[in-house]
């Protein structure tokens, strides 16, 4: 067997990306994303394409936020495995599965292939994910009317509330956050992710009992694909009412009522309170995501 050639992409030759099989369909569930060219890689085996990467940022972004798409051939774990390991950046990698996978057997081979190639890299599984999208025809959920919603201007009422949301949490990625360097961090990231979305300010909102006790925070956002759930989330003293599901639901009315005709979600697949309020809300599972991290940043 020849040896494998990693190849960067550029503008003139980026077509060499759409050769290999798509079996996981993952054109259509990148058909929003825009993918640099020069953020595309492929492994090349006698000249034939045996594994791709797609390394994707904003806009504005000087270097990748994480690998969003990553195939190999069948057999041709190793060339996925350089692929990664040669890259100049060493991001979280996102493999997006269709809903269902485990259960198909040629859809769970394709699937660990690309999980064996990302471990043989020195990935380490960090979370399952469920992803979800909301249309029009699930119809709006309705709001309890339990909490009461504002917007908020100060970010330091954001910073301490997502301080103490994180202080007892489910959540991988904020967890790790944690893990690397404690509360402050795990709220900071938030607070810049939800800056980095190209969608107002002015559409964070903090929820309030009834009495004026902080019940919770959402963040309706877009990011580059389109209309997103960026974070809901309770404090630990408000728990057990419910309060989530009220959140969601605001935050979908508020989406809606900015023209929103879509709107994507996720949570971690052993968020099981969360999971079930966004099947309450009207959001079906659409597909599922696998996160790797490079070996020494997962929690």
């Amino acid at each position: 067997m020849t040896d494998v050639v990693i190849r960067a992409l550029s503008a003139s030759d980026a077509h060499l990306f759409d050769v290999l099989p798509d079996p996981l369909d993952a054109r259509e569930a990148h058909r929003r994303t825009q993918f640099r060219p020069e953020w595309k890689r492929v492994a090349l085996r006698d000249g034939e394409v045996v594994a791709r990467g797609a390394w994707w940022g904003g806009p504005d972004d000087s270097e990748p936020m994480n690998i969003n798409w990553f195939d190999v051939a069948a057999g041709e774990e190793e060339a996925g495995a350089e692929l990664l390991r040669s890259a100049p950046w060493q991001v979280e990698l996102e493999i997006n599965l269709p809903g269902g996978w485990r259960e198909k057997t040629d859809l769970r081979a394709d699937a660990e292939s690309r999980f064996a190639a990302a471990r043989a890299a020195g990935y380490e599984l960090l979370v399952e994910r469920f992803l979800y999208r909301w249309t029009p025809e699930r119809g709006l959920p309705e709001r309890p009317g339990r909490l009461r919603f504002s917007a908020e201007p100060d970010d330091t009422v954001f910073f301490d509330a997502l301080r103490r949301i994180h202080s007892v949490t489910l959540d991988a990625h904020a967890l790790m956050a944690i893990d690397q360097g404690g509360l402050d961090q795990a709220a900071q990231q938030e607070l810049d992710f939800f800056r980095w979305c190209p969608s107002p300010r002015e559409w964070w909102q903090v929820a309030r009992t009834a009495e004026g006790d902080l019940a919770g925070i959402h963040i309706p956002a877009h990011n580059p694909s389109g209309p997103t759930v960026a974070f809901i989330g309770v404090v630990p003293e408000q728990r057990g009412h419910g309060y989530a599901y009220d959140l969601l639901a605001e935050c979908t009315h508020l989406l809606v009522e900015q023209g929103a005709e879509f709107i994507s979600g996720a949570t971690d697949r052993g968020n099981f309170p969360m999971a079930a309020n966004f099947a309450k809300a009207g959001f079906p599972v659409v597909r599922e995501r696998i996160n790797f991290q490079p070996a020494g940043q997962a929690a």
